[in-house]
């Protein structure tokens, strides 16, 4: 009896050892998995102030959140230079070395990323219209492998500080890109909002940076004031805008608190340095397993702060009413 229980036995110790290894083993590369070093790829469509911030945000966000570039998460920034070429290859680089999550900053940037990647988390930095621009289904449920933040500013309340600033104006311009499908989008809500309040609209449009000059003595020619949506083209040219409407007496009024700060007279605009931050965050919970880019809805900034360049105001005799002078001391910034 004893010796025909020594087969049973022996079975049972190499079940055994075989187990234990097989458990040890899975430990190792679950615990190899958890301390991996996640690749982060941030393709910028170009650089300016606005989009540069939004750089600085999202990376002030990964830190927020425990990852350390250089310590515990790599990040591979690329920037296109305004160049659909490097926008495609950049893309294909991240697909390639299988990022484990990218962000897009910019309309352009998130388009190239959606068309070269499917199978990992792409999050829009910074998008004004996600689902008008065919990167997801639905804004509050994306339902594929992308997400993130939009950049869309609050329009009817930025018309209404034109209108305060502006008593006697009779024609608003507005200049945007027409190649841009965010500054498009704005382009089209904008318009809506000035047949609703009865605001004359006159429209102008770009192909890239080269038009801007002429079209603008165009519209210098023709309108009280000149409005510019979120819109990288313009923003990454704004001086020649500028420069053009401060020949011709006409104040220029953008979307973008960093576009006032280079000569635009006010606004109520979304931070775009917080735009970053909100983007980073939310990629580090994805990165963590916490949320998935299908579930999770498009943040939005419903409310933007009031910024006001008095040098730009002074310049075109615009009075600052005592009320805005106090709300930007208080909730927003004045740029002496």
């Amino acid at each position: 009896m004893k010796k025909r229980s020594y087969p049973l036995i022996t079975a049972i110790i190499v079940l055994f050892i075989f187990l234990t290894y097989a458990f040890f083993t899975e430990k190792n590369n679950m615990e190899s998995a958890q301390h991996k070093t996640p690749t982060v790829g941030i393709l910028q469509l170009m650089s300016h102030p606005a989009l540069d911030s939004i750089h600085k945000g999202i990376i002030a966000g990964l830190k927020e959140e425990g990852y350390v570039p250089g310590k515990n998460i790599k990040i591979d920034f690329q920037n296109a230079q305004n160049d659909q070429s490097n926008l495609k290859t950049m893309s294909s680089k991240f697909a390639n070395e299988d990022a484990d999550l990218s962000i897009g900053i910019a309309t352009p940037s998130a388009q190239a990323l959606a068309n070269s990647i499917s199978d990992r988390p792409v999050v829009l930095g910074a998008i004004t219209d996600p689902k008008g621009a065919n990167l997801v289904k639905n804004n509050n449920h994306p339902g594929g492998n992308i997400t993130g933040v939009s950049d869309q500013a609050p329009l009817k309340r930025q018309l209404g500080l034109i209108k305060q600033l502006m008593p006697k104006m009779k024609t608003l311009g507005i200049i945007y890109t027409s190649s841009d499908d965010s500054a498009v989008a704005q382009y089209k809500m904008f318009k809506k909002i000035c047949e609703q309040e009865k605001v004359p609209l006159k429209a102008y449009s770009i192909s890239n940076t080269n038009d801007l000059n002429q079209v603008a003595q165009q519209a210098v020619n023709s309108v009280d004031a000149i409005y510019v949506p979120t819109d990288n083209t313009i923003a990454g040219a704004i001086s020649t805008l500028v420069g053009a409407a401060g020949q011709a007496k006409v104040p220029v009024f953008p979307a973008v608190d960093t576009m006032v700060k280079s000569g635009g007279v006010a606004t109520y605009a979304v931070d775009q340095y917080q735009l970053g931050v909100a983007t980073g965050k939310m990629s580090a919970e994805i990165l963590k397993g916490k949320k998935k880019p299908a579930t999770t809805p498009i943040k939005y900034f419903k409310k933007g702060k009031l910024i006001i360049n008095l040098k730009a105001a002074k310049k075109y005799n615009i009075n600052i009413p005592a009320s805005l002078m106090k709300e930007a001391k208080t909730k927003g910034e004045i740029i002496q």
